[in-house]
């Protein structure tokens, strides 16, 4: 494994944010106590929901969970289920099936180059684990969060709201066989047994604003690789879910307003429209949210609409990276 941690290390994919890494490492830290030494973090822009741990003590935790995250509790919460998996060393068990998984060897051996996010993928699904071992894990870091002085209640929060997204995802009633979750399915009964396990163990904190002061800054980024992945039912339900929770709202329902345009089923423009605007309206609006309205507006033909809509945009952002798509939008307007 110590191969493939360097390779890791040298990935365009391992995020260079120290701050971040710190305020992660030292969660981690408080969850092992004395095997802190052991454990690195290692922060991958991958827009999937996943954590997962080596024997040699290398955490992987991708983008698309921390954007999941509501609070340090719930973070808390994955991290704690892999230490568990780690202190009962189930990693070693599954190392010795690795031989069998050629395939996973050769990708390895690629680790860091183009289509690095399957390559992810696959190094996680090495360390996949039985429905034993997870429940296993998921008693183990309860205990470590509830020692560490956090809400065991929100670890069953993080299954329902990931329950919610895959299933209103088209076509899919089960959660085991949406992309989102990668290696960690979420069945009603993980989230049951947790919910179980956080009567037996009350009180503590959640750690909503220490979380957000460290992950604010990365959101938008993490917003635009979500809606990548074109799974668009599922974004729907977490953009929904962050307006509620007040969690960066006008961010949230700028995205939302993207995720319907995109989508373009009936009436989605006029959803659409109803969230670029409550984006917009009052103080510091979120730029874009202007170039979506300027974009519905000219599918619509809608010109001057349209031309008042890029024309702020571009008040707001004028080094904005397409700001000369915008300006070629605004001159065929006026042709």
């Amino acid at each position: 494994m110590d191969r493939e941690e360097k390779a890791l290390r040298r990935s365009p994919l391992v995020l260079r944010d120290a701050r971040l890494t710190g305020y992660v490492q030292d969660l981690a830290c408080r969850l092992g106590d004395g095997h802190c030494p052991d454990i690195r973090i290692f922060l991958v822009r991958t827009p999937l929901f996943n954590a997962s741990m080596a024997p040699n003590g290398m955490m992987q935790i991708w983008t698309g969970l921390l954007l999941r995250m509501e609070n340090e509790a719930q973070l808390a919460a994955v991290i704690g289920h892999e230490i568990g998996h780690y202190l009962q060393r189930h990693s070693v068990d599954r190392l010795r099936d690795i031989k069998a998984k050629a395939a996973a060897s050769q990708v390895l051996a690629l680790f860091g180059l183009a289509g690095a996010i399957g390559q992810f993928a696959v190094m996680a699904s090495t360390f996949a684990y039985g429905r034993d071992h997870e429940h296993e894990a998921d008693r183990i870091g309860a205990y470590l969060m509830h020692r560490a002085g956090y809400q065991v209640a929100e670890s069953a929060v993080v299954w329902n709201n990931l329950l919610d997204e895959t299933r209103a995802r088209e076509g899919n009633e089960t959660s085991e066989t949406s992309p989102l979750f990668a290696t960690h399915p979420a069945p009603p009964e993980r989230r049951d047994n947790l919910a179980r396990l956080a009567e037996l163990l009350p009180g503590g904190t959640a750690g909503k604003d220490p979380f957000a002061a460290h992950t604010a800054h990365l959101i938008d980024e993490w917003l635009q690789d979500e809606i990548k992945r074109g799974q668009y039912a599922e974004s729907l339900v977490l953009l929904s879910r962050r307006i509620k929770t007040g969690s960066n709202p006008k961010l949230m329902q700028y995205y939302r307003g993207e995720v319907h345009r995109l989508r373009g089923q009936t009436g989605d423009h006029d959803r659409a429209l109803d969230d670029y605007q409550a984006a917009v309206a009052g103080d510091q609006p979120p730029p874009p949210a202007f170039r979506g309205i300027g974009l519905v507006a000219r599918q619509r033909g809608q010109k001057q609409d349209a031309r008042q809509a890029f024309a702020r945009y571009l008040d707001l952002a004028p080094d904005a990276p397409d700001s000369a798509l915008i300006k070629s939008y605004l001159a065929e307007l006026d042709s």
